[in-house]
């Protein structure tokens, strides 16, 4: 996960490592390659991705379209490189973190898709904050 910091969404906050924005042209897939290069600087194969969850979610008071999105989740063991921090100005740090030990300030949806996906009750689609 990695310490959010200058981003201006919910620094202070644990989140997993490689997240982003789909960009014009670029397939959920894509993007998640994409960001793990750009972000964590290793190398996935599209491949190698498994799909967890889809989680349709509501942030803040959902008064604002930019408080409604869709984020795909996706699980992948494989890749080439050495984990780390690409984008210093965006992250304070970088680790691993036991499921059963999560830090407390962590992003909530994200939250919610680790311990579901831990606990065996995480299904191909989810709502989150309605």
């Amino acid at each position: 996960m990695q310490l959010r910091e200058g981003t201006g969404f919910m620094d202070g906050y644990w989140a997993h490592a490689a997240a982003g924005h789909v960009e014009l042209g670029e397939s959920a897939l894509d993007a998640a390659v994409r960001e793990a290069a750009e972000e964590l600087g290793v190398e996935l194969l599209s491949s190698e991705l498994k799909p967890l969850t889809v989680l349709h979610r509501r942030h803040a008071d959902g008064s604002e379209p930019v408080d409604h999105r869709v984020d795909f989740f996706y699980e992948c063991r494989t890749w080439s490189g050495e984990p780390r921090r690409m984008e210093p100005l965006k992250s304070a740090d970088l680790r691993w973190w036991p499921v059963d030990e999560l830090p407390e300030k962590l992003v909530d949806h994200e939250r919610f898709v680790i311990e579901a996906h831990h606990s065996g009750q995480l299904t191909p689609i989810h709502s989150y904050g309605f």
